[in-house]
């Protein structure tokens, strides 16, 4: 509804949206929107970027990707995969590491990302595809096992954590926040708000804030975010054909 609304106002300035993978990748490649991500909105600037990464419960005998996968391979059909519902980021995270390493995991629906974790901790599934910072108090803890981080570099929330490409080249899975106008906004009003959204974002309070949130600032160029959202779009439309996800 949020996206929708910003899509129809007036290209003042004065009304913008917090852009998630949902609104803008997800949802329009499951079902038809009332907005186009790529046509009805001016983007301003990217924001934050929050990795996904592969938890595993304590029990599983695989430290690291390749033993995961390894092991997928040794026993397939048999280790589950918990998310936060069908169609969620965490689900295309999923069947975006199975489609590229072509294992036999099965996916899991829960109604959230607690009780997705929940059964994680307790055994009910062996693996998670879920956000970095909700699992990283976890792992610390010694209650369960983060094996890579679905950012291309290392995440500087949990640099000892190696990135998932590194062992499946192609595969990246993260959670992008960007600001984003109505289309056809004044090249000056755009101008204007990539200063100071960028200015903000540069903070050094603001930067720490985010990241004590498990989110890195990351602010750039409205060129820079259109080419983003074009990429992200295409590329979970592409995961969306392959893998047959559609909502319940």
């Amino acid at each position: 509804m949020g996206a929708d609304i910003v899509a129809k106002s007036p290209p003042d300035g004065y009304t913008i949206l917090l852009g998630s993978p949902g609104s803008l990748s997800v949802n329009p490649n499951l079902t038809k929107t009332p907005y186009d991500p790529l046509r009805d909105f001016t983007p301003l600037s990217l924001a934050t970027l929050s990795p996904f990464a592969i938890a595993a419960n304590t029990v599983v005998p695989a430290s690291t990707v390749k033993e995961l996968i390894a092991l997928a391979k040794s026993k397939p059909g048999t280790l589950n995969y918990g998310t936060a519902g069908t169609g969620s980021t965490g689900h295309f995270a999923g069947e975006h590491f199975r489609m590229l390493t072509g294992i036999d995991i099965v996916h899991v629906a829960f109604k959230g990302s607690a009780p997705a974790t929940t059964a994680l901790l307790s055994g009910e599934t062996q693996l998670s595809f879920e956000n970095l910072p909700g699992l990283l108090p976890l792992a610390r803890g010694g209650k369960i096992k983060i094996l890579g981080v679905g950012s291309i570099t290392r995440s500087p929330l949990a640099p000892e954590v190696p990135p998932i490409a590194e062992s499946v080249p192609g595969y990246e899975s993260v959670t992008a926040f960007g600001v984003l106008a109505p289309a056809k906004l004044p090249v000056a009003i755009i101008k204007r708000l990539n200063d100071e959204l960028v200015k903000g974002l540069n903070e050094p309070k603001v930067s720490k804030l985010l990241a004590s949130r498990g989110m890195q600032s990351v602010p750039n160029t409205p060129a820079e975010y259109a080419s983003f959202l074009r990429r992200e779009y295409i590329r979970y439309g592409e995961i969306i054909k392959k893998t047959g996800i559609r909502i319940e």
